[in-house]
């Protein structure tokens, strides 16, 4: 099976969704609201795709300022083409598509929790999230 694989390649709501639902990462996105999946795919600077024929298999998807940090917000995979390396190789076209020394940064669902760690990502104890705003600790 020949991969092949597209930085910035123009991916449709609907191919985003499709996706998403063959994977364990589905219940963590908004896939239910397609005007929020439009916004995510708009305003991601950094969108690596793996197609196989027409159909999109894989994909990494990040926010970047390309030179310190890049944000890998989804890397999902579709689950009747993992452990073949597809994951492995998103990331690493992501990398070719920063500078040199720019981080690469993930927060893992808890199903992926021990994909990371595997393929050589340091686990950090301080990453934060806030879900919601009102709940910000005001003076």
């Amino acid at each position: 099976m020949e991969i092949d694989y597209k930085v910035n390649h123009p991916i449709t709501v609907n191919q985003y969704i499709e996706l998403m639902n063959k994977t364990a990462l589905n219940e963590y996105r908004p896939i239910d609201d397609e005007a929020v999946v439009q916004g995510i795919l708009n305003n991601s600077n950094l969108i690596v795709t793996a197609w196989v024929d027409e159909q999109l298999v894989g994909l990494a998807r990040a926010m970047t300022d390309f030179y310190d940090c890049c944000y890998l917000s989804d890397l999902v995979v579709d689950e009747s083409v993992q452990s073949m390396g597809i994951g492995k190789y998103l990331i690493l076209v992501a990398a070719e598509s920063v500078a040199e020394r720019c981080k690469i940064v993930s927060l893992s669902g808890p199903k992926a929790a021990g994909y990371y760690s595997k393929i050589g990502f340091k686990e950090q104890n301080s990453a934060w999230v806030l879900t919601d705003i009102s709940e910000l600790v005001l003076p």
